[in-house]
This record gives C-alpha cells, structure tokens and sequence, in this order.
C-alpha cells in the first residue's frame, strides 16, 4: 500500500510502502467496541458504598407492637421503607477492571490505523522536529495542514523539546510506539507518524 510522505509545511516529498497485512484489510468494529468498553471500564473506580438495613444505627427494638394500633406492622426502623434505614441493594465497593487477550489489543490497534488511513486522517512525516520547544511551532504545523479536532502524533522517541511545545495544547497529544493503544488512535481524528515511527510500529505488531 502506497502512502504519501510530507514534510512539516505539509508538502508532499515522497511516497512510502505501507505494510498491506497490518495497514488495509477489515476493520473489525465489534473489537474497536470492546476495546473502548475495556477502557472506561478500567477507569472506573468502585468506591461506591451504601449501608445495607444490617449495617445503619438504631433498630434495636421493634417500634410498636403488631396488632391493634391501626398502623402498618413494623419491625424494625432501619428497614428500607423507613427515612433513615437501610439502603435496598445498594452499590458496594467493586473492582470493574478486566483485561483483553494480547490478539485482541493487537487487532485493535490495526482495525483502528486502518480507519484512520480509511478516513485520510493518517499522515506520515519525514520527521518531526521544533527548534525551539514553543507551542507556536506545533500550532503552524497543525494550520499548515488545515488540523481540527484531537490530534496524536506518534514518536519513537521521547523528545523533550516537542513535548514541551505540545504540553498547553488541549487537543495535541504526544504518544510513543512502545506503548500506543488501538484506544489511543480511536479517541483522537488525526494521527502523525514519522517514517522511522512506522517502521517500528510495523515491527511491533509483526512481533507481537
């Protein structure tokens, strides 16, 4: 699969093969489904808790006798009728985390490049480099291309100077290859990779 290459003015310099097996085929949207379920899921922290009629004070006693005051029977003022008493199944503390197989990741990684590259959201750079690590490099870099929305750019290697001219945008991330989720790549509309990180990208997922 042949893809464009561009430079940081967003001029086109070259072309460049992408790997066919992990960048075309089908996307599988029940996995892209799950993978984003698997991460709110493991967001969510369980601490609810309310009382059970077993754990809230008082109701010692019954409070009046059964029969022959005119009022409904009642045993105990901590029943979930009464303000004040227990909460009915009622949420408690709980772990929501579960995890995905390995397959599954990966499938999601692909399923989720092959939209971006299905969208024309995928664009490859011959590198990525500011000066100066100001946020007004980054921002000419995304007007050049006419960028709205989330942006990812994906890099092989931490450069402090880019993370830096990225960190008061909102909407620009800076992710690295070793550990980009198909999580990642779904939540943002724009991805940029240089050359090298599709390389290692594409030598990652034939690894895994």
């Amino acid at each position: 699969m042949k893809w464009k290459i561009y430079n940081m003015q967003a001029e086109e310099v070259g072309d460049f093969q992408l790997n066919e097996e992990i960048f075309g085929g089908e996307i599988s949207q029940p996995i892209l489904r799950e993978v984003v379920l698997n991460h709110q899921s493991n967001l969510r922290q369980g601490t609810s808790s309310t009382k059970s009629r077993g754990e809230v004070s008082g109701g010692g006693r019954k409070p009046w006798i059964q029969k022959g005051t005119g009022r409904a029977r009642a045993g105990s003022i901590r029943s979930p009728l009464w303000v004040g008493g227990g909460i009915a199944f009622g949420p408690k503390p709980r772990n929501f985390k579960w995890s995905l197989p390995k397959k599954k990741k990966r499938l999601a990684l692909k399923s989720s490049l092959r939209m971006k590259i299905k969208e024309e959201h995928f664009f490859v750079l011959d590198r990525f480099k500011v000066n100066e690590g100001k946020t007004k490099e980054v921002v000419a870099f995304l007007n050049n291309f006419s960028i709205r929305g989330k942006t990812l750019i994906l890099l092989d290697s931490i450069d402090e100077k880019v993370r830096r001219a990225c960190a008061n945008l909102k909407d620009v991330e800076v992710g690295f290859i070793s550990n980009v989720s198909g999580y990642d790549v779904l939540t943002h509309n724009n991805l940029f990779l240089t050359k090298s990180s599709v390389d290692k990208l594409t030598e990652r997922l034939k690894n895994e």
